[in-house]
Formats: structure tokens, C-alpha cells, sequence
């Protein structure tokens, strides 16, 4: 199996909805791995895996600002698609008075 180290700054939105699908409560310190990287430098990291590829996202300020951003993100795009069914809502029920022909 592939393993992937992923920095914050590499994140895409497809590794931002694996970590929130795996914590969606948000992550604790007991998620965290420690490891070596190549420099033998300690790496702390949540481990996402899929079927093909065990992604290693590095932890710190940055991926709480990053995944707070994803979920703000997310949380327009349910507010605009309310705005949009509510939009049709008050046109289904509109009276048909207010389209008459003066």
C-alpha cells in the first residue's frame, strides 16, 4: 500500500473530506502518529486510509485553519442551495393575481 505524507499546504478538498469523514467530531492526541521522516525529523500526522493509499496529513495549527476553512466552506454551499429551494418554494406559491396581464 502506497503512503502519501500530505502537508497542510497540499491539502485538497478530497483529503479534507476524508479527515472529516473519519473525525468528524475533530481528532484527539491519541489519532496522532510520530514517525522519522527522511531528514530523521519527528513527524506527528493523522493517518486517512482508502482502499489504494494511506495518507500521513502532518497536524498542527495550519490543518485546524485548514479543515475550519473546509467546513465554513461546506457550510456556505448548504446555505446557498437553502436560499435556492426556498427561492423555488415562493414561486410555487406565488398568487397567480400578482401575474395578471395589464
Amino acid at each position: 500500500m502506497k503512503r502519501i505524507i500530505v502537508d497542510y499546504t497540499k491539502l485538497n478538498d478530497e483529503i479534507l473530506d476524508l479527515i472529516v469523514e473519519e473525525y468528524p467530531d475533530g481528532y484527539d492526541y491519541e489519532n496522532i502518529i510520530s514517525f522519522k521522516n527522511a531528514k530523521n525529523e519527528t513527524v506527528e500526522a493523522l493517518e486517512i486510509r482508502t482502499d489504494e493509499i494511506i495518507y500521513l496529513v502532518k497536524v498542527g495549527v495550519r490543518l485546524t485553519e485548514a479543515l475550519e476553512n473546509h467546513a465554513e466552506e461546506d457550510e456556505d454551499e448548504d446555505d446557498d442551495e437553502e436560499v435556492e429551494d426556498e427561492d423555488l418554494d415562493l414561486d410555487e406559491i406565488a398568487d397567480e393575481d400578482d401575474f395578471d396581464d395589464e
